[in-house]
Parts: structure tokens; C-alpha cells; sequence
């Protein structure tokens, strides 16, 4: 008897990038030995979409017209952010608007000891921002990818992926529980730590970090993805021509690689 495969949750993922001395560097945490999905490894703070990122309270509070998928996953990113790196992606409410700026370190250390009870699910993240006055910037991400985990994997993610300039002068910081540092380092020095076996990355972070690599600034990043179209990868099972088995994705541009052998897949 065969089952189906279970629905992938709707989940988001930030890469939060700023100019470093010579390329963009993009925010990584790195998450915790104990947590049941890619302990351990380098990520971007990201996860799973909930009720509440949903919900129709959120309109006034928000600055873009995406959609419910998108608007979802787009609330997803921002509070991640916010759980995991303490990074705000908002603005007064009194300025909201494309081009407006973000809000500064007085509002963000404001907002600093509410980090905990946000990700366990014990303070509501719509009425902190209802409470401070504030609407999340979900204009400033761009799209940057998307995947869908393999019909084959026990945990399976519908996850989109966005790209969003740091919020000047906020300082990020793990939060501890789910993460254990983070860390700013540019796209291809991240690459170069996993080969050299510094450091564990999974194969969407890996092909995302190889895609930001080719960016050769914050504004070339985010007005060179912002112009392209997201093609949607879900990676497929399949052999190798010596057999191994592998996953296959399509020839996405800027990714730079289409097979991914099994035994290397970090879950």
C-alpha cells in the first residue's frame, strides 16, 4: 500500500544582506545541536508560517499588497527575522510607505525582550506591532527563490525565500534557543567554510548562497532579483550515470548546479 507524501508546510526564508568591505554579506545563524531539522548547520533565519501571519488583522499593519500566500510568507520572514536575529523589518506607522526609512536601534531595543515570548508562541507578534505603533516593511523584500522539499524527505517545506537590506544600524544577535550565533560573511566565504568542513549548509541554503554570490552589491543584488522571475524548485529523485542516487533540479540560472548526490543532503 503506497501513502502520499505529506503537504509541505508554508514556510519563509530572509536573506538579510549589507555591503561589507568588498561584496555583500549576507546574516547567518547557526542552529541549535538539539533542534530536529538541520541541527547545527548555517542558515538564514527563516521557518514555518503560523495562524497568526494569516491573519486578516494584519492588513493595516503592513506596507505592500502581495496576496494571501505571499503576504503570509512575507510576515513569516519578518517575524523570523525578529525571533531569530532581532533584526526589525518595520516602520512607524505615522511613515509607512516604500522608501521609507526602517526603524532605528531605539525601537529595536525596545522590542528586544519581547524575542522569546514571540517565538514560543506566549506574546501575539500582530498586537506587539499594533501595541508599538508600527507596520512591517514587507515591500522591502525582494523575491528570491522558492522550493518545495522532495516528495521523498519526512519534513516537507514550501518555502520562499526573500532578500532584504539590513536595517541601518540594528545589531544582530542569535537568539539562543533555536539558534546559536550569528554571524555576517559573504555569500562565497560561506561556500568556501562547508568545503573545507568548517561548517554544515543544506542544499537550498547552499544553491541560494552560490545564487547571492554573483551579486556584487547590495543594490546590484536587490535591483538584479528584483527584476527576475522565480522559478519554483522541487528537487526530484534519480541516479546518477554510476548509480548513485541523487536529486535533480531544473537549470535554474545563477544556481550553478543541477544534481545534488543523496549522501550529501543534509536534513
Amino acid at each position: 500500500m503506497t501513502t502520499s507524501p505529506d503537504a509541505p508546510r508554508l514556510s519563509a526564508t530572509v536573506l538579510i544582506v549589507r555591503d561589507g568591505a568588498t561584496l555583500p554579506e549576507v546574516l547567518m545563524v547557526k542552529r541549535h545541536y538539539q533542534i530536529d531539522f538541520a541541527a547545527g548547520a548555517l542558515v538564514f533565519p527563516g521557518g514555518k508560517a503560523t495562524d497568526e501571519d494569516a491573519s486578516s488583522g494584519w492588513d493595516d499593519y503592513t506596507d505592500g499588497d502581495f496576496g494571501p500566500v505571499q503576504q503570509d510568507a512575507r510576515i513569516a520572514a519578518v517575524r523570523e527575522a525578529f525571533e531569530e536575529s532581532g533584526l526589525r523589518l518595520a516602520r512607524p506607522k505615522a511613515r509607512r510607505g516604500t522608501e521609507q526609512p526602517l526603524v532605528g536601534p531605539d525601537v529595536a531595543d525596545r522590542l528586544n525582550p519581547y524575542r522569546s515570548a514571540v517565538d514560543r508562541g506566549e506574546q501575539s507578534f500582530l498586537e506587539l506591532i499594533k501595541d508599538n505603533d508600527l507596520v512591517l516593511a514587507l515591500d522591502s523584500l525582494v523575491y528570491f527563490g522558492h522550493w518545495i522539499t522532495p516528495d521523498i524527505m519526512p519534513k516537507r517545506f514550501d518555502t520562499h525565500f526573500y532578500l532584504a537590506p539590513a536595517p541601518p544600524d540594528q545589531i544582530a544577535a542569535h537568539d539562543g534557543r533555536e539558534t546559536t550565533d550569528a554571524i555576517w560573511i559573504g555569500a562565497q566565504a560561506a561556500l568556501n567554510s562547508e568545503e573545507a568542513g568548517e561548517s554544515v549548509i543544506i542544499f537550498p541554503t547552499r544553491m541560494n548562497l552560490k545564487k547571492l554570490a554573483t551579486a556584487n552589491s547590495v543594490e546590484d543584488a536587490i535591483q538584479r532579483f528584483g527584476s527576475e522571475a522565480v522559478v519554483t524548485v522541487k528537487p526530484q529523485q534519480s541516479e546518477t550515470p554510476e548509480g548513485e542516487p541523487c536529486l535533480v533540479i531544473p537549470d535554474v540560472k545563477g544556481y550553478g548546479q543541477t544534481v545534488e548526490l543523496l549522501s550529501r543532503v543534509n536534513v
